[in-house]
């Protein structure tokens, strides 16, 4: 999870958020007791901008735009694929690629798929059908078999998207494998996660904001704003708070209580009205921000595999050129336990993705059509800040870390797991 940021260095045993083993992931949260040097004035931006626009474009193409189109296509032929497999008891579906990067969406199939499933999503955006050793239900059901049987051994697992088996994260290495789950499996080596705010929001509280936990002092950053039970409601991470502790913003105003929370799928859900907004930020060419605006939600979107994607944690500010790298992971956080429906995507550039104290804030799709909005795709959880770890962005107080590799929650998962049923729109 991303933890707390720690202002001082403590021991392991006082602090159990700061210092988790470099075996497991390491939360998102941030310790806050210091606010950063300057805070957002006011609270609300009443400005909009595009905030991935100035950074560069990968594939060779000519503009975010054009990249983004075709990357939304992608993902509402997979979205198609996936809801038709998901009905179907025997489906050898195996799972999907979408990079754009690529031109061609990359279906992995057991057998031969559904003609017309093919068929409507070639209609869509090229496609390519290929074979896979496996279905995404025989690697999840080997996913649950090696988890049951190591443990703590494995920091992360889940199905490859191409079907070949499993992908594995460890810190050494997991000898034997293999055997121990019954199919193929990459291991990834030197692979850990740790749990990782703006400054002065006020009702109704915007994603992307700072939240501090009165109870316990440490900080977090808000998520989307969610549907529940007919309110709107704060989504954040589950490992920055328990049951009815009070959250705050970093000016002391109350914005309610932590009155939902799952730590499956690291979420919670925080007593105050949402609004369908989401801060963001531009930087130049260090990271520092230019300045500071507010974006549209227009909705939710999963992320596929070789999406690209965006933060905007309160603490590093907003982070672009961020691909996904696998997804229907379950992670393991020592002295936190697994948390299932998470993503791994990574910084392209090796720098910054997020760091201390963007916990529980948004991960975003920007819209093709019109890149001052956002999609919601998953709030930040972890990093692996043991073999990851770079230079941070945005508040940079002594003793913070960030890393370039992390981990964040599936929206549409994430939301499940607090009863949650769709995002605030703006």
């Amino acid at each position: 999870m991303i933890r707390p940021h720690p202002t001082t260095r403590r021991p392991v045993a006082m602090l159990r958020r700061v210092a988790v083993a470099a075996i497991g992931l390491t939360l998102l949260a941030a310790g806050v007791t210091a606010t950063p040097a300057t805070a957002a004035p006011g609270g609300k931006a009443a400005t909009t901008e595009s905030f991935v626009d100035s950074t560069p474009v990968p594939g060779g193409f000519a503009s975010w735009s054009e990249l983004l189109r075709l990357q939304q296509r992608m993902n509402t032929a997979a979205a198609h694929i996936t809801n038709a497999a998901q009905r179907s008891a025997n489906s050898g579906f195996a799972g999907i690629v979408a990079d754009p990067t690529t031109r061609h969406l990359q279906v992995y199939w057991k057998g031969e798929p559904p003609a017309n499933l093919v068929a409507n999503a070639r209609a869509t955006v090229a496609t390519q059908v290929l074979p896979a050793a496996y279905s995404q239900r025989e690697l999840i059901v080997a996913a649950d078999r090696l988890r049951a049987k190591v443990g703590s051994e494995i920091t992360t697992v889940g199905p490859r998207a191409d079907g070949a088996g499993l992908l594995v994260g460890t810190q050494d290495g997991l000898l034997g494998a293999t055997a121990l789950a019954g199919v193929p499996v990459t291991v990834q080596t030197g692979v850990a996660a740790a749990p990782a705010t703006r400054w002065d929001d006020t009702a109704p509280w915007w994603g992307g904001a700072a939240w501090r936990n009165a109870t316990t002092g440490g900080g977090c950053s808000t998520g989307f704003g969610v549907f529940q039970g007919g309110a709107a409601r704060i989504l954040s991470a589950a490992h920055c708070g328990n049951i009815n502790n009070v959250a705050t913003d970093p000016t002391g105003q109350a914005m309610g209580i932590v009155g939902t929370r799952n730590a499956g799928t690291d979420t919670l859900l925080l007593s105050g009205a949402s609004g369908g907004r989401v801060f963001n930020n531009s930087t130049d060419a260090n990271g520092n921000v230019v300045s500071e605006f507010s974006n549209q939600v227009i909705g939710a979107s999963a992320s596929q595999v070789g999406n690209w994607v965006c933060t905007s944690g309160a603490y590093s500010g907003t982070r672009c050129s961020i691909q996904v790298k696998a997804r229907n992971l379950c992670i393991n956080v020592r002295d936190f336990g697994q948390v299932c429906g998470q993503v791994q995507a990574e910084n392209t550039t090796r720098t910054n993705a997020v760091g201390q104290g963007d916990s529980g804030g948004p991960v975003e799709i920007v819209n093709a059509a019109n890149t001052l909005q956002v999609w919601a795709t998953g709030t930040n959880t972890a990093i692996d800040d043991t073999n990851t770890s770079t230079a941070c962005t945005g508040y940079r107080p002594t003793g913070r870390v960030c890393a370039w590799r992390f981990y964040y929650e599936d929206i549409f998962s994430g939301m499940a797991g607090v009863g949650a049923s769709g995002v605030v729109l703006g």
